[in-house]
């Protein structure tokens, strides 16, 4: 414990924690403070201004990150016959109908993303129970629920993040790893951060973001300037 205390004290050294660093600059101190063993994954945490509690505030979507996750993503697809072929043309992982609801109610989960043809939800909303507490549950204003098959297979594999505000107000991701280039976890960071702009919904009121910080996964946060990502 006093190990790993001293490590996160000296990750710490340096950075000011009231002070909203331009993007750049905060991607410089996040990544420079990694030091785990393995390729950290490089985090945003936005703070909104919205009582998810409330149906005109809930905040919700997706975004193609430009340079991708860094992630391997396995992706299932729900589908049948000329659209199941085409989701397997177009790279996933696992097609399937009833013999695929049948693998997941039993509890064979070997993929992280779930998109189905529309005509197929009436099957697939039998897993609600299962995929929605995953987070995996195939949603038209996510893109997961589509007749083009093909295109959000390749979103999925290309680095789509999903988004969803959670109970606090807070929008979490992960926008690239550690490894990447600075400029390109950057181009990630302002999709990520303009995509969740772009979903504000009716019903928030005054101010929208209220705090945007970046961190790696074992690492210290950041707060970052706005105005550094939206300009």
């Amino acid at each position: 414990m006093a190990k790993v205390g001293k490590r996160s004290k000296a990750a710490r050294e340096g950075i000011d924690r009231n002070k909203e660093y331009v993007v750049s600059e905060a991607l410089g101190l996040v990544k420079s403070r990694s030091t785990a063993k393995f390729d950290e994954t490089i985090e945003v945490a936005i703070n909104l201004g919205v009582d998810p509690r409330h149906a005109d505030q809930m905040v919700r979507g997706a975004c193609v990150l430009p340079n991708g996750t860094g992630k391997t993503v396995r992706v299932a697809v729900f589908a049948r016959d000329a659209k199941a072929d085409e989701a397997k043309a177009a790279g996933a992982d696992i097609v399937g109908a009833e013999e695929l609801v049948k693998e997941v109610q039993g509890g064979t989960i070997n993929f992280d993303t779930v998109i189905a043809t529309p005509d197929m939800m009436p099957l697939v909303g039998r897993l609600g129970k299962v995929l929605g507490p995953r987070g995996m549950m195939p949603n038209p204003k996510v893109g997961t629920v589509t007749p083009d098959v093909t295109r959000a297979v390749k979103d999925a594999k290309g680095g789509s993040v999903q988004f969803r505000v959670e109970k606090a107000g807070i929008v979490h991701a992960g926008v690239g790893k550690v490894s990447f280039e600075a400029s390109r976890l950057e181009e990630n960071v302002k999709a990520f951060v303009g995509a969740v702009i772009k979903a504000k919904p009716s019903g928030a009121k005054g101010t929208y973001v209220k705090r945007v910080a970046l961190s790696s996964t074992m690492g210290p946060g950041v707060k970052v300037d706005l105005g550094s990502i939206t300009e």
